[in-house]
């Protein structure tokens, strides 16, 4: 066990004060995955129209912008494992780091350069979002408030609504003012919450009576069991990062090509992917902690695979307005579930098989766009892109109930 996994000191506090010492860290864990993936990685999705526009790039190379990313967010969350980093220390690194990154793509009009920012942005939003994750759900774990930790993952729907309405007020401007204003909605984000990051996990406060949490060695049988399951785990999560991305990646494309010249509405489809992304995250922190997280990740795929169906069915304001909602609604809700599946198979040790998880995830993204690109090229559309994306998930959906169906069996 290193020394950062090492159990917390205990100091007691009231109710009210583990209350109000859990808000503290959602939100600041909130604003971090806002800055570390809103506008880390998903800045780039409302920028997108504008580089087209302007000429930066065409929608190969935004393909391949993508891609990167991903590839990066692949490498981090892999690496995540053979860190040996403070979670404090890393998230402020990281919060630094996207600061500059997403400057530098603003500064930078050369395609080499940008592959190389979107790949090292991608690595350092991995270390930040599995870092983030592990410092809160740890604390809000001590604090006994589990509530809250949907507050942590509406992290990326705040950023992803700023990063959208900024977009559509940005819209027959370059794109490098895009590029550095998030820069500087960036900075303003990690000033507010740096100081809460210097304390370090370690010397958590615990409420009144508690008692800092040991996993308890797990028989045989039952961790041959954790081990399968954790398998599963990285396996199936790497489906809703496919099935998902295609759509997210090249929503205002998508929409522009579908709707009439001139409409209002493609610029608000990705803010209404994040407000949808806020509600679903709070919503799930709510349903009951003994429902089995790989049915509720099996639900949030197959919500996803339907709101994928419906721009595709009604390929029209409503259409894509509702396939909105029914991918934002579970986007971070599926990654709540996931990261307390990891928890609970590996407790406070979950770092490295979250890190994998997420490798999973980005192994997806990284194709995604890659599938896509040569399907809309072939056939002059994204529709053959959508339905492949589409039965990815309901895949994933098949596989997570699948699995947790077997658990059912096994339970006495």
């Amino acid at each position: 066990m290193s020394r950062f996994d090492a159990p917390p000191a205990v100091y007691s506090l009231s109710s009210d004060e583990a209350d109000r010492h859990a808000r503290t860290a959602a939100l600041a864990c909130m604003i971090g995955l806002a800055v570390a993936l809103g506008v880390g990685r998903f800045a780039f999705t409302p920028l997108l129209p504008l580089m087209l526009a302007d000429g930066s790039i065409g929608l190969k190379a935004g393909s391949w912008l993508a891609s990167a990313n991903y590839a990066g967010y692949f490498a981090g969350a892999v690496s995540c494992a053979a860190l040996r980093v403070a979670p404090a220390r890393m998230v402020r690194f990281g919060l630094a780091a996207t600061v500059l990154l997403t400057a530098a793509m603003g500064a930078g009009h050369l395609l080499p350069l940008w592959l190389a920012v979107r790949f090292v942005a991608g690595v350092i939003s991995a270390w930040t979002f599995v870092f983030v994750s592990q410092w809160g759900l740890r604390r809000l774990a001590e604090l006994h408030a589990p509530e809250w930790s949907g507050v942590i993952y509406a992290g990326p729907g705040v950023g992803i609504v700023l990063t959208g309405l900024v977009g559509s007020a940005l819209a027959g401007h370059r794109a490098a003012l895009g590029w550095f204003g998030f820069a500087a909605l960036s900075i303003v984000l990690s000033v507010a919450i740096w100081r809460t990051f210097a304390v370090p996990a370690a010397a958590s406060l615990l409420p009144s009576g508690a008692a800092p949490h040991a996993a308890a060695v797990a028989a045989p049988d039952t961790a041959r069991r954790h081990r399968a399951d954790a398998a599963w785990l990285v396996v199936l999560y790497g489906m809703p990062g496919f099935g998902y991305i295609i759509t997210a990646t090249f929503l205002p494309v998508i929409a522009r090509a579908a709707l009439p010249a001139g409409s209002p509405w493609p610029d608000l489809f990705w803010p209404m992917f994040g407000a949808a992304l806020i509600v679903g995250a709070l919503a799930a922190a709510r349903l009951p902690g003994h429902w089995d997280n790989r049915l509720l990740l099996a639900l949030g795929c197959a919500t996803q695979a339907l709101g994928i169906g419906s721009g595709i069915v009604w390929p029209n304001a409503a259409g894509f307005s509702l396939g909105c909602v029914l991918l934002g609604l579970p986007f971070t809700a599926i990654t709540l579930f996931a990261m307390r599946e990891a928890r609970r198979l590996h407790g406070e040790r979950a770092a490295g098989l979250m890190g994998y998880a997420t490798a999973s995830y980005g192994v997806g993204q990284i194709a995604g766009p890659l599938v896509a690109a040569p399907l809309v090229a072939r056939y002059g559309s994204f529709t053959p892109a959508l339905w492949v994306a589409a039965a990815t998930l309901l895949a994933g959906a098949a596989g997570f109930a699948v699995i947790a169906a077997a658990a059912a069996r096994r339970r006495p």
